[in-house]
């Protein structure tokens, strides 16, 4: 399996070497036509922030469900989703798995009270609900910081694999949106329902998905050839995908791969995936080989996400607020 997922080592581009760009882009390009997924090495986060990083999630998780009850997740999307508080459509027809098995805490971009987009009730742009928790926010914001750093160091090679300036998608990525989702994948029986997933099959919404490794198994990929496999964990290395928003903004050149969690390792499971998109105000216009239209409209964030969720998600309402987290695995 990690033969078939290209790794892509980031030393000769941070190093400067002449054509490194090149190289890696073709290796990405090569990643999203052929599997959807890939392997970054030097990416130059330190293993003990990720280390630390799953600790808050494990501590975050650990609480009374009436200190996380009291973050429930909003209508931006922040905050934390039940335990089964979520079902998720597996196929086109809309039929569903069972609840998904798994609780999560969403933060997104830390924004002071009184920005615009705060006072003005700007969906997706709200202010992040923290818990009591000593050193807690600090950490959080730490890894969105570092993962976020990696993601905009990676954009210069999107463009490349797609035959672009370095530079194409700089001004889509100002201010780019992002999510950090906290899960905690409980241990599920083996005589569990096949229809029972930690997560089911899906697809992420997101340009790209950063997953630190996790020494707990449970994630697996389906290829493109229809085989579900078990995700390797090559140490020291980050896997990263692609979701529908880079799907369609590429024209659907580029893959966006399912996968799901089963956690049938008899032990707890924690993961703190990273979804990051383009600025919430850009207009992503597909891009095609040959300059023309593209297969669908240009769209932005916020419509995009809307649509995305309403087509794929089953959810409760709670006060008249959309009570799913959009964003998987």
């Amino acid at each position: 399996m990690s033969d078939s997922i290209p790794v892509l080592d980031l030393a000769p581009l941070r190093d400067g070497t002449p054509g490194a760009l090149d190289r890696l882009g073709e290796e990405l390009r090569r990643a999203f036509t052929e599997v959807g997924f890939y392997f970054v090495r030097n990416h130059g986060i330190p293993q003990a922030l990720l280390d630390e990083t799953f600790a808050a999630a494990e501590r975050f998780h650990a609480q009374p469900i009436e200190a996380k009850l009291a973050l429930k997740i909003n209508e931006h999307n922040i905050g934390y989703m039940p335990m089964r508080g979520a079902t998720t459509r597996v196929n086109a027809v809309g039929e569903v798995a069972l609840p998904n098995a798994n609780e999560a805490i969403f933060f997104k971009r830390e924004l002071p009270a009184d920005h615009p987009d705060v006072v003005g009730r700007v969906r997706f742009r709200g202010l992040n609900q923290w818990p009591d928790l000593p050193g807690f926010r600090a950490q959080v914001l730490a890894a969105c910081d570092a993962f976020e750093g990696l993601g905009l160091r990676l954009l210069p090679l999107y463009a490349r694999a797609l035959g672009l300036p370095a530079d194409f998608f700089a001004p889509h990525f100002k201010e780019p949106m992002y999510t950090l989702r906290m899960s905690h994948y409980p241990q599920q029986a083996p005589t569990a329902p096949e229809n029972e997933f930690g997560i089911a099959p899906h697809v992420d919404t997101s340009f790209m998905t950063i997953l630190a490794q996790n020494r707990i198994p449970g994630l697996s990929l389906r290829m493109p050839g229809g085989d579900w496999v078990d995700a390797p964990a090559p140490e020291g290395a980050l896997l990263i995908n692609g979701g529908m928003m880079l799907r369609r903004w590429t024209d659907k050149r580029f893959l966006a791969t399912p996968h799901r969690v089963i956690n049938r390792s008899g032990q707890e499971r924690y993961a703190i995936p990273f979804f990051m998109d383009a600025g919430y105000r850009a207009v992503m216009a597909p891009i095609t080989e040959d300059g023309s239209a593209g297969r669908e409209p240009p769209i932005t964030y916020p419509d995009f996400m809307t649509g995305y969720q309403r087509s794929n998600f089953h959810h409760a309402a709670d006060d008249k607020a959309e009570k799913v987290a959009m964003q998987g695995a």
